[in-house]
């Protein structure tokens, strides 16, 4: 039945509908290749019995026509999303044994809408990371070389679409998460507006960036999932309480596009393959009927130290809770309570967390504060007004979403070099916007992203631009 993991989402929504197989032939079918392709290491959690017997429970309501929208589609979580009473990571020796005794909103919106949860991805630790070399759970392969890297936070949700081992995956995006790995494993992920998507019951990095989302193998399959996990929450204080639109609608209807490019950005671009592969994906869209228009976004080049500055100092704070008392591992080789809070950090962090949580200490501490977090600050409102700017004219922007495509595992040890990896995905995160990448052609026989930003709740304006590349193109088609 290994066709049957071939199949896009809305392909498996239609064949179990019209019972052409089984929620239980998918979910074997899936459990079945997460087995052949262990050393991927996706997955850090699989949850092989479970999700067969919700199989035949999902079956048992497609036979009786009590059918939910995802009814029996087998999908996998990002290990940041608590699930009651499973073991949930973020990928860190600090939380190896935490049982989450409550449930994340993403995840039970998703199970309302019967999605069966197969397992938890692995991901850098805490969601820090460019390569998804920081996990305690070791590497995530990229599955097309897997001497290379499938990029990250969200490596093990990317590379877990990519290999067929879940119909679609959750993850997370603080500056970049989704839409990185979406374009180095060559599928489409969606970072949808801050507030979106609740963040209930999803592990805290940086709480005004961390945002939700979806990644897929392509924009419809992108639409119907995030269609089902948005919309208000009142546990979440930063949950935006409006109306959610039908992307799954949206996706397909006949909308007029004006494309904004970022002229200085895309000329002062390094990697020449890379510019040209952008400037084809544009032509492409040009001929389709779609109008460019040149924007300035003169503080975007500011993106990546302020983002440096608010990141870690959200970090160093959400991080303080674990200290083996409250949270977390908790150390046996101690003498004193110092040494317990010492030990215990000291053992439970990976190197990468400890450098932010360094980082946003300082920049957080007296002396320092108004020199860098609250300056830090007003950069990002002045991106976030060059924006405001830019959509008074274009309903999209659109820019590479790397500067490259994957790179060798352990082949960037230079902590600024791997923070250069979100150079062009942080500015949306740092604006709270809507953005998406989706495939758009090679460099050195690997796949690069086109990413797509919108205004403020436009998530259907770029998935349906994104929809319409897709339909021109065969970049994000499986090979």
């Amino acid at each position: 039945m290994s066709e049957l993991i071939n199949l896009s989402l809305t392909d498996q929504i239609h064949g179990l509908a019209d019972k052409s197989f089984s929620s239980r032939e998918i979910a074997d079918a899936y459990l079945d290749e997460i087995k052949k392709k262990k050393s991927l290491n996706c997955y850090i959690s699989v949850f092989e019995e479970e999700s067969k017997e919700n199989a035949l429970l999902a079956d048992e309501n497609i036979a009786q026509n009590k059918v939910r929208p995802l009814e029996g589609i087998p999908i996998a979580h990002k290990d940041i999303f608590c699930i009651k009473d499973k073991k949930t990571t973020c990928g860190s020796k600090m939380l190896s044994s935490f049982i989450s005794p409550y449930s994340s909103e993403v995840f039970t919106k998703l199970d309302n809408a019967g999605a069966i949860t197969i397992g938890k991805t692995n991901m850098d630790e805490f969601a820090m990371g460019s390569s998804n070399e920081t996990s305690f759970y070791g590497n995530v392969l990229n599955p097309i070389n897997e001497k290379l890297s499938p990029g990250g936070s969200s490596g093990g949700s990317a590379a877990a679409v990519r290999a067929n081992l879940c119909s679609f995956a959750t993850a997370t995006d603080t500056g970049g998460s989704i839409r990185q790995p979406a374009s180095f494993c060559g599928v489409t992920g969606i970072k949808p507006t801050y507030g979106r998507v609740s963040r209930w019951g999803m592990i805290a990095f940086a709480s005004s960036l961390d945002q939700a989302g979806i990644i897929a193998k392509n924009a419809k399959d992108a639409a119907v999932a995030l269609k089902y996990m948005s919309g208000f929450d009142q546990k979440d204080s930063t949950s935006l309480n409006e109306e959610v639109k039908d992307f799954q609608k949206e996706v397909d209807a006949d909308q007029e596009h004006v494309i904004g490019i970022p002229k200085e950005l895309i000329e002062n671009m390094k990697n020449d393959q890379v510019r040209d592969s952008f400037k084809n994906a544009i032509s492409i869209l040009e001929k389709d009927g779609a109008k460019i228009e040149e924007i300035n976004l003169p503080h975007i080049e500011y993106s990546l130290p302020a983002y440096y500055v608010i990141a870690p100092a959200e970090c160093s704070a959400n991080l303080a809770r674990y200290d083996g008392i409250r949270f977390g591992h908790r150390s046996e080789s101690v003498s004193s309570l110092e040494d317990l809070y010492v030990n215990s950090r000291t053992e439970g962090f990976g190197r990468e967390v400890k450098n932010r949580i360094f980082i946003g200490t300082f920049c957080l501490s007296t002396g320092y504060y108004d020199a860098f977090y609250n300056k830090a600050l007003k950069i990002r409102n002045l991106i976030k007004r060059d924006f405001d700017e830019a959509f008074k004219k274009v309903t999209s922007i659109a820019m590479p979403t790397c500067s490259n495509s994957s790179f060798e595992l352990g082949s960037i040890s230079d902590p600024v070099e791997m923070y250069e990896q979100d150079i062009y995905t942080i500015p949306a995160n740092l604006a709270g916007l809507p953005a998406l990448s989706i495939p758009s052609g090679k460099v050195n026989e690997m796949p690069i992203g086109l990413q797509l930003i919108g205004n403020y709740l436009d998530e259907g304006k770029i998935l349906n631009l994104a929809n319409k590349f897709q339909k021109l193109t065969d970049f994000h088609e499986f090979k």
